[in-house]
């Protein structure tokens, strides 16, 4: 009798434990499932709130447009060039605004057929100068572009591109996005976070290079249109003045110096293409969308770009 009692507490010890164990498992699985329901929920009204920041963002533009009251310029000291974050009840919503046209434009410093603009090449080689790169990035991102098949000294066309793993090809086209430069020979990820912020595709309009605008310009940008100016000296000049008031004219800058004459066709005060990254933030979940508008000043700006991560 002891040995059959002994037996069965055994048997009542091990199906309690599976017991607990099972009901450990299920309170487990319910808690993942409704970990997941809430993240996904919470998930969506973060993307939902990133979209409305681009909305919001289109809607400053197109404000501030109207608060220059026709006059041609756009600057930092207006409203939309300063992070915008709201409190929108079960989360926040952050908005940031650059202009494109303060930027180098990579598809107007290459060429898919012709002669590259030499501006625009000339002020990109420059660009690399300020950077710390090498002038050799140039050759790749050329061939990149361009449609015949023949590799600069420092290039690749699609022999190179086609011994890769996984291989690819040669775009032998515009840029498209910002993006697609991860896939140009040299452009690693450290290359590529020196050039954010100071390079664009979109500044090519009917075939001919936007002027960029040296209101919104980045200082690296600035020290890149001429040669005399990358000493900085003078850069640091256009800086201290945009602080407080609006470049409208290059004499407010430059005076009569002779940069005011080689600058005149190139540089403008007044940009037309904007980014907008809106970050929706509902929890632990963040949501980011970035969008390239332009056609701010009508009713329908017209969009260029959009990407959601």
């Amino acid at each position: 009798m002891r040995g059959e009692r002994g037996f069965a507490l055994v048997i009542a010890l091990i199906v309690t434990t599976l017991l607990v164990a099972l009901l450990a498992e299920f309170v487990n699985e319910v808690y993942v499932d409704t970990s997941h329901s809430h993240n996904f929920v919470a998930s969506q009204q973060a993307g939902i709130l990133a979209e409305s920041g681009v909305a919001g963002g289109m809607k400053l533009l197109q404000v501030c447009s109207t608060l220059r009251l026709g006059e041609q310029y756009s600057s930092l000291l207006e409203p939309w060039a300063k992070p915008q974050s709201l409190d929108a009840g079960n989360g926040t919503v952050t908005v940031t605004i650059e202009e494109e046209s303060g930027k180098l434009d990579l598809n107007a410093a290459t060429s898919q057929t012709g002669t590259p603009d030499p501006f625009q090449k000339d002020a990109l080689l420059r660009l690399f100068d300020n950077l710390k790169l090498s002038r050799d990035l140039y050759d790749p991102l050329a061939d990149w572009v361009d449609t015949d098949d023949t590799p600069r000294p420092n290039g690749a066309e699609k022999n190179y591109y086609g011994t890769l793993k996984p291989p690819h090809l040669v775009h032998s086209d515009k840029l498209d996005t910002l993006e697609e430069l991860a896939l140009v020979k040299g452009y690693t990820p450290e290359v590529l976070a020196k050039l954010r912020g100071l390079v664009t595709v979109y500044g090519v309009a009917n075939g001919t290079a936007a002027q960029i605008n040296i209101n919104t310009a980045p200082k690296e940008v600035l020290m890149s249109l001429d040669d005399r100016l990358m000493t900085g000296d003078q850069v640091a000049q256009i800086l201290e003045y945009r602080k407080t008031k609006v470049i409208k004219t290059l004499a407010d800058v430059f005076g009569s110096s002779t940069l005011t004459q080689a600058l005149s066709l190139k540089v403008g005060f007044k940009g037309s293409i904007y980014r907008i990254r809106s970050e929706g933030r509902v929890g632990e979940s963040v949501r980011i969308v970035e969008a390239v508008v332009t056609d701010v000043e009508g009713t329908s700006p017209r969009i260029l770009y959009w990407r959601e991560y």
